[in-house]
């Protein structure tokens, strides 16, 4: 090719001229110098200037944000690309951490429109949290919402799945899907699973403390909604993974590949100072009035004229430790739906005579001492709504202000309820349904009028009070009435497995994951079936023995949560 001329035709665009001649005979907005400076500006404030830095972080000056959700937040949005699992044990704040990457993503102009599904009882404290804490205009949807028209939207996920709802969500792209309490999908099988698989997402956040619950494919159900044949099909997952239900082989494998989607943090190895838990158990003494009603119900269960199950014997025994309002409600229900002959309809009556008897509620009488002891607001749990009557009468009569809280309340009487006890209210008398989702760190002592027969929900209900953003020692109250079913359940069970020394996310290990026994059926079945109180003691020996050895064993198999 040396020596040969080359020809090489070049050709000029000139298509930009007539803009920029119009600019400069209209002093066009490039050469505006303040959209300059703002365009500048806001470059500059969603540019990332240094690696592991948080852009979001210094418009949150208000935000009290601890170590390891600062960590999580970097961990999630740099290593795990915004599709991970949030398994922080209870109260370390799983829901700052959630609301911190998305105002991450929405600051580095990554998330625009974003979906954050919940329990029906939190919608509107997610809301109220990411409107104050994080500045984020998130609404909650009122009835035939237009889900095209919020940019950032709270739901439960009941809500979003029913028709037409589901139909008009599907048709939305988002750039995030937040989904709290995400253990809820665990089974592939269920609409709530197909709904979310369905999603039409970027990004996608799964809160959970407890990302196995009963088996190893959980976990793999929950991954593949992240990031689908992360950890293969539902086949070789199992044939590589899974020797057993109790043994789990390529362990080391395993735990590299949930970490890669998945964060979890432990109270003991997070560096905030907790505040003491203050254990009194109080042992109450029946009134002679109550010990009669008791004691009558007990002999009914070896009563040859009676035909009922001893498991509604024993719900009798258990709401007559509550309240003599409990066992009349229970009684009027029965009268209702039983077919009872002649014998046991005298029962029955003279059962009702001994509850219509002037008595004292002894146990009342002494959360009473304590709520004028303490002076300061107090939070009641009871199992049975008709206790909840009585105690706010009772306290009513002795010039208390006490408000109820139960699950059958609307979203909106539930808010208003929790601000009228941080407001106004000194007592909160709430049943086990009602304390879903409360977060109540300004409150400083629990009482547990009924003690709740899972030590998971015990601690659920601590969880209220003593968590992140709780300032003082909590002081747990427990209750259980002498020589009954009440005392047997403190003394055997919860004294042994040492409850309230263990952590909540090792309870979760626990008992969350106990497989093969029903916790509270075999511990019921215990109760009504045993001829003897040394037959009551073996059986209860038996069941602590099989906590404590599972205890063992799920620690050793949950070695890739750490």
């Amino acid at each position: 090719m040396r020596g040969k001329k080359m020809n090489y035709s070049i050709t000029f665009d000139t298509t930009w001229e007539d803009t920029f001649f119009h600019k400069l005979e209209n002093d066009g907005p490039w050469s505006d110098i303040l959209t300059f400076q703002l365009a500048y500006e806001a470059i500059k404030n969603t540019s990332v200037q240094e690696k592991n830095t948080l852009v979001s972080i210094k418009h949150l000056p208000h935000l009290q944000i601890y170590p390891h959700q600062l960590a999580t937040a970097k961990q999630v949005i740099e290593d795990m690309h915004g599709k991970a699992i949030l398994a922080d044990e209870v109260g370390l704040g799983k829901t700052i951490e959630a609301g911190l990457i998305l105002k991450e993503y929405m600051m580095r102009g990554r998330v625009s429109k974003a979906l954050i599904l919940v329990p029906a009882s939190l919608v509107s404290q997610w809301v109220i949290e990411l409107n104050q804490k994080f500045f984020i205009p998130a609404v909650a949807p009122k009835k035939n919402p237009d889900w095209g028209l919020w940019d950032i939207v709270v739901s439960s996920l009941d809500t979003a799945k029913r028709s037409p709802n589901q139909e008009m969500i599907l048709e939305q792209n988002y750039d995030l899907i937040i989904i709290d309490e995400a253990h809820k999908l665990k089974n592939p099988k269920t609409k709530n699973y197909e709904f979310v698989q369905k999603l039409h997402k970027k990004y996608c956040l799964l809160l959970t403390a407890t990302p196995i619950q009963n088996k190893i494919e959980e976990i793999y159900h929950l991954i593949s909604l992240l990031k689908p044949g992360h950890l293969g099909s539902s086949t070789t997952f199992i044939q590589n993974f899974r020797a057993n239900k109790r043994c789990f082989t390529n362990d080391a494998q395993l735990q590299a590949l949930v970490k890669r989607v998945m964060v979890r943090n432990r109270r003991q190895d997070t560096e905030i100072q907790w505040t003491k838990r203050k254990i009194h158990n109080e042992i109450i003494v029946f009134s002679q009035e109550e010990r009669e009603v008791y004691t009558y119900i007990q002999n009914m269960k070896h009563s040859p004229k009676l035909h009922f199950n001893p498991l509604s014997l024993l719900t009798l025994e258990r709401e007559a430790c509550s309240s003599k309002e409990a066992v009349y409600m229970t009684l009027q229900k029965w009268i209702k739906t039983k077919e009872m002959n002649s014998d046991e309809t005298k029962i029955i009556e003279q059962l009702i005579h001994l509850l219509q008897r002037k008595s004292v509620n002894m146990k009342a009488e002494k959360a009473l001492e304590i709520i004028r002891k303490t002076n300061d607001k107090v939070i009641i749990f009871t199992g049975y709504q008709a206790t909840q009557y009585y105690l706010q009468w009772f306290f009513q009569q002795h010039h208390l202000s006490a408000i109820p809280f139960r699950g059958g309340f609307k979203r909106g009487k539930k808010d208003w309820m929790k601000e009228l006890f941080q407001t106004k209210a000194q007592i909160l008398i709430a049943t086990e349904a009602g304390s879903e989702g409360m977060n109540l760190q300004f409150c400083h002592v629990l009482i547990n009028f009924d003690l709740p027969w899972n030590p998971m929900r015990l601690e659920q209900r601590i969880g209220r009070i003593h968590r992140l953003g709780q300032k003082k020692d909590v002081h747990i109250y427990n209750f259980a009435t002498q020589h009954t079913v009440e005392e047997k359940i403190l003394q055997l069970l919860y004294e042994k497995i040492e409850v309230f020394k263990r952590v909540v996310g090792e309870l979760d290990e626990i008992l969350a994951r106990f497989e093969g026994i029903n916790f509270e059926a075999y511990l019921s079945d215990a109760l009504a079936h045993s001829n003897s109180e040394q037959e009551l003691d073996v059986k209860i020996n038996i069941l602590t023995e099989i906590i404590n050895d599972e205890g063992t064993q799920h620690q050793h198999e949950q070695r890739y949560f750490s």
